[in-house]
């Protein structure tokens, strides 16, 4: 029989918009898009790369939940506020998820703050850190 997990962290926003941070299904594990704001304080950082570290923090905690790491994510999608800013997160995102490798998105589209200037959302395996692996390098 299948079994669902649904995560909440006591979000106002989970509350106000109904949804969970975190979906289980099975060891498929979907991470709602995820913002920088510290749990504890409720604050989120004006520094870029404070908010940044602050996302994965906050990403890996939910999968712990669920006995997950980043080491399982196979997808993710890279939400950055502003263009000029695409580098710096991508080289944090880079350093979470050497190793890692998974699929991946990033785009620049409005968020639901502009005090937001990154949000991730991932999808992992559970398991996945530990499966055999095949990496292909396609030629161009």
């Amino acid at each position: 029989m299948t079994q669902i997990i649904k995560l909440k962290t006591g979000s106002k926003f989970e509350e106000m918009g109904s949804y969970s941070r975190l979906v289980a299904v099975d060891n498929w594990i979907y991470v709602s898009n995820t913002a920088g704001r510290n749990p504890q304080t409720k604050l989120i950082a004006e520094d870029l790369t404070e908010q940044t570290h602050q996302v994965f923090a906050n990403i890996e905690a939910a999968l712990a939940a669920v006995d997950a790491s980043l080491a399982d994510v196979v997808f993710s999608r890279v939400y950055v506020q502003e263009p000029k800013d695409v580098e710096t997160v991508m080289g944090i995102v880079g350093e979470k998820f050497r190793g890692i490798d998974p699929a991946t998105t990033v785009t620049c589209p409005p968020l639901g703050s502009t005090v937001y200037k990154v949000e991730l959302e991932v999808t992992a395996f559970r398991g996945a850190a530990s499966a055999q692996q095949q990496r292909i390098t396609q030629s161009r």
